[in-house]
């Protein structure tokens, strides 16, 4: 018998069947491939190369967002090419994950529906994985586990701080609307539990920074683990729009930072 004014019953939304699951794990399985996996494993295949020379590896470099072509016209399309295809499957991963294209995006939290806390959140995180993550930097740097990161090595021309900008939104935008955002609705649509999603994410993410050296491929899990909670566990959870705030900050810092601020200060810091 029903009480009058009780609140009705939420029904348990049903178990998924044997096919269901198969396919979204072919699914999973297939996204991740064409996504984060192929980083993965040059990350792995890199790390062994790094190990396997005579040079220590606190004395070895990994380059990022480099001149492809010595004509900057040119060269500012190879870097347009390679942010959009960058993009490009992150966009698939969200399509798959309702009937809609704005049901998928709503289904992550990757809308404007929240833009003022969704940014004050992105602020905070940026703040607590940006500074400690300088410090996992540099004790890394420190220890010979971490190779010296060079950023930003374009060309000075005047297109090079928004490529940078755009990029940092690329990167921003694939690795938590895949890596949390897909991944973990997934994966709880699997039933797994969460502690289980956050495991998954966290040293998914740390997998395709090992080219980085150790240092920073553990430096890159703790963050795995905040970014992965924050999306399931707080009850303003659901939401990778901050994450992806987060993430473009950290990243636009690091890049335009270095390609702006002077050797000289970079080495004093211990960046150079």
């Amino acid at each position: 018998m029903t009480v009058p004014g009780a609140p009705a019953a939420v029904a348990p939304e049903p178990q998924p069947s044997r096919e269901q699951r198969r396919r979204w794990t072919y699914e999973i399985w297939l996204v991740l491939g064409i996504t984060v996996l192929a980083s993965a494993s040059y990350a792995v295949l890199n790390l062994v190369d790094r190990y396997t020379i005579d040079v220590p590896l606190a004395e070895q470099t990994a380059s990022l967002n480099t001149t492809i072509n010595a004509r900057p016209w040119l060269d500012l399309l190879y870097q347009l090419r390679r942010i959009l295809f960058i993009a490009l499957p992150a966009l698939l991963a969200i399509y798959l994950l309702a009937p809609t294209i704005a049901g998928a995006f709503r289904r992550i939290g990757l809308d404007l529906s929240r833009l003022r806390t969704d940014l004050l959140h992105g602020l905070a995180l940026a703040a607590c994985v940006g500074i400690p993550g300088l410090g996992v930097y540099l004790l890394g740097r420190t220890l010979g586990v971490t190779v010296e990161v060079q950023p930003a090595n374009l060309a000075a021309v005047w297109w090079t701080v928004p490529v940078l900008v755009l990029s940092a939104l690329a990167n921003g935008f694939l690795e938590e609307s895949v890596v949390v955002g897909y991944l973990a609705a997934r994966l709880r649509d699997l039933r797994w539990t969460i502690p289980a999603v956050i495991a998954v994410s966290a040293l998914l993410r740390g997998s395709y920074h090992l080219y980085q050296g150790p240092g920073m491929a553990l430096g890159n899990v703790l963050m795995g683990v905040l970014f992965a909670w924050y999306f399931l566990v707080p009850r303003w959870g659901r939401r990778v729009m901050p994450l992806v705030v987060a993430h473009t900050l950290i990243d636009v810092v690091a890049f335009v930072g270095y390609a702006l601020v002077p050797t000289a200060w970079l080495a004093a810091l211990g960046l150079a």
